[in-house]
């Protein structure tokens, strides 16, 4: 944990749920009950429960195959649940596809990064702006002038969010040539111009160096401030869980064993064993 910020006290929310103290009363951005998938005779997530407040930034992790991307995929209807609730801003978004789920608010990055690597940095940004441009195809085509107004607006919203990230100079790169941090932060970048309530971070950290990774826990921090929105994210640096997240849910074979703040988590017997390792003899620490 990172020693100069005090970690945040967590409270119950009915019946299986936690959230930070400080929203407590208010309604969670998302709330999951009993949510679970099947793959044929093989059962993915089993009985999930989760609760994310609108402003919490929230760790999901557990060992390779414990089911942690299928959740996140199941949160953006790339899957159909199998049984159970997704609740988001209090409405139920279980017959939603990922359109919707996207227009009501909830966007995410991936493990592998996927850009429109021949495209510019702007033109990559402007396509997660797609929900808010306002021209018909005929301005479009004719190029009248609600195009041209619209485009203004859309350059200006690129800037803003490049200037979050001190990426504004580099909006008329070509975004495959970029160093591979800076890829990943344009795929978040690429995700909040859609104007979420709940970014889905899917290892977020995964091929940064540490220099890399204490920037990008800034960016998250930034990112909640500045946009007053909840972060759940993906991540096997634990480093980086455990500075900046409130709240912890850990999965293994698809069910949760464990949720709580990171010191519980970190003092939790079935955690440490299942996932964050344990202590051979000699003081070695061993992944699990």
């Amino acid at each position: 944990m990172n020693s100069d910020h005090p970690e945040t006290q967590l409270v119950p929310l009915p019946p299986l749920n936690f959230v930070p103290e400080r929203d407590a009363g208010q309604q969670p951005i998302l709330e999951v009950r009993n949510l679970g998938i099947d793959f044929g005779g093989l059962t993915a997530v089993d009985s999930l429960n989760l609760a994310i407040s609108p402003t919490e930034i929230s760790g999901l992790i557990g060992p390779n195959g414990a089911g942690k991307t299928t959740v996140f995929n199941l949160l953006t209807k790339v899957y159909q649940p199998t049984r159970g609730t997704i609740l988001f801003n209090g409405q139920d978004i279980i017959g939603m596809n990922t359109v919707r789920v996207n227009r009501a608010g909830i966007a995410r990055t991936f493990q592998n990064i996927r850009l429109f690597n021949n495209l510019t940095v702007e033109d990559n940004i402007k396509i997660g702006l797609h929900n808010q441009i306002k021209y018909g195809m005929f301005s479009g085509i004719l190029r009248l002038p609600d195009y041209w107004k619209q485009e203004k607006i859309a350059r200006e919203q690129v800037g803003e969010l490049l200037s979050i990230f001190n990426m504004g100079h580099l909006t008329q790169h070509i975004a495959g040539s970029l160093p591979y941090g800076a890829q990943r932060r344009l795929e978040i970048i690429r995700a909040l111009a859609t104007r979420p309530k709940l970014l889905l971070l899917d290892e977020p950290a995964a091929g940064m160096n540490p220099s890399e990774t204490a920037e990008l826990m800034e960016n998250i921090a930034k990112i909640r401030s500045t946009f007053q929105i909840a972060v759940l994210l993906i991540e096997h640096d634990m480093s980086l869980v455990m500075g900046i997240c409130e709240g912890i849910c850990v999965l293994n074979f698809g069910k949760v064993i464990a949720k709580g703040t990171p010191s519980a988590i970190q003092n939790n017997p079935e955690v440490v064993e299942a996932y964050l390792g344990r202590r051979k003899e000699g003081g070695h620490h061993v992944e699990g």
